[in-house]
């Protein structure tokens, strides 16, 4: 029966939700993303497989509109150029496809959303590093069991309090949403 499973799923999809809201990530990772526009910089945002589509979701909402017509908002997906990817990962491997990119376009300055439910991912991991080099600052969101660990002031990082991969979707999408509604009322 269907309604099984969304009793089975239901708390733990709303207490990575609280968790959130509990550790006031949303106006800290607001703030810094509102600091980044308020300076002419842009959003890159980064993502594999799911999170590849989320984050052209979320880069649609800061250039489009979410709730309200507003002027753009500088944002890239960096999942979005098919032959950039394809390009990248024929001739230098799939880890360099986004670090690739954020070494191309990124500026001191400019934010990365790097999203990987593990905190796994290779190219994600690059990514962060090019970023972290070129003086970005970089928005990590992961699972709880992600044990990769940067020692870096630029770096913030969001676990969610979740193993399971589409609780940790459902919940950074709550999150992102949230960034592009609080920027929007700004």
């Amino acid at each position: 029966n269907i309604i099984n499973f969304f009793v089975k799923y239901n708390d733990e999809h709303f207490n990575s939700i609280r968790n959130i809201i509990d550790s006031k990530l949303i106006s800290q990772i607001g703030e810094i993303i509102l600091d980044s526009i308020k300076k002419n910089n842009k959003i890159l945002i980064c993502g594999n497989g799911g999170s590849a589509s989320d984050s052209n979701h979320i880069s649609a909402e800061f250039v489009g509109k979410f709730e309200k017509k507003r002027e753009p908002i500088n944002a890239i997906s960096l999942s979005s150029n098919m032959a950039l990817i394809t390009s990248i990962g024929n001739d230098f491997g799939f880890e360099y496809v986004f670090s690739r990119q954020v070494e191309a376009v990124g500026n001191s300055g400019d934010v990365l959303i790097a999203i990987s439910t593990s905190g796994k991912s290779e190219n994600i991991i690059k990514a962060i590093n090019a970023a972290l080099k070129l003086n970005l600052t970089v928005i990590f969101i992961t699972g709880k069991e992600s044990f990769n660990t940067f020692n870096n002031d630029n770096l913030h990082r969001v676990s969610i309090d979740s193993n399971n991969t589409a609780t940790i979707q459902e919940a950074y999408m709550f999150l992102l949403h949230n960034v592009v509604r609080y920027i929007e009322n700004k």
